[in-house]
């Protein structure tokens, strides 16, 4: 993987970095602040993860000084590498409501290999009857692969949705179920 773009615009956090790498799987970028992912996604576009970010987040101001992008890219080339549990260990930072916080972080345990259904994962985030709101909680998962969205399905086996598309999504689960060869 070789850095293709270094930059920062005006809809990213002030004090937050940004940097978009070439994957198998094509661009993609992560947009950081002292340390942690604030959003990250399959896109050369950085607007298109601002909008995922909380506006509590892109109203704060960051250090630079702070900044620690390199773990992240790490972590990304080494998960196409095949080492795909490096993504664990990222630190990501988001936003919003009890569940909703609550859910992404348990997004975070659900292991690469062993997707659950949208009921299982509402389930575990502490309530079976809230699937919808479980379903909500990938959909505005601002830091994608560091919070793995894309390993929940719907009850029927099929693929549900995922804002990265399904092709996307049915290639990061052989990835992971070791279907794919190490990029």
């Amino acid at each position: 993987m070789s850095p293709t773009l270094t930059t920062l615009t005006p809809a990213v956090p002030r004090g937050a970095t940004l940097e978009t790498v070439e994957t198998p799987d094509g661009f993609f970028t992560i947009i950081e602040a002292e340390g942690a992912v604030l959003s990250s996604g399959w896109t050369a576009l950085p607007e298109e993860l601002t909008g995922q970010i909380h506006p509590s987040l892109l109203a704060a101001r960051f250090d630079p000084a702070a900044s620690a992008l390199r773990p992240a890219l790490d972590a990304v080339a080494r998960y196409y590498d095949g080492d795909v549990d490096a993504v664990a260990a990222v630190r990501v930072r988001q936003a919003s409501g009890p569940f909703r916080a609550h859910a992404w972080d348990v997004l975070r345990t659900i292991g690469p290999g062993a997707p659950v259904t949208y009921l299982e994962y509402a389930a575990r985030a502490g309530n079976p009857t809230a699937v919808r709101a479980a379903a909500g909680a990938c959909a505005r998962n601002a830091a994608a692969l560091f919070v793995p969205c894309h390993r929940v399905i719907r009850t029927d086996g099929s693929l549900g949705g995922f804002r990265w598309g399904l092709p996307l999504k049915q290639r990061l689960l052989d990835r992971e179920a070791g279907r794919m060869p190490a990029a």
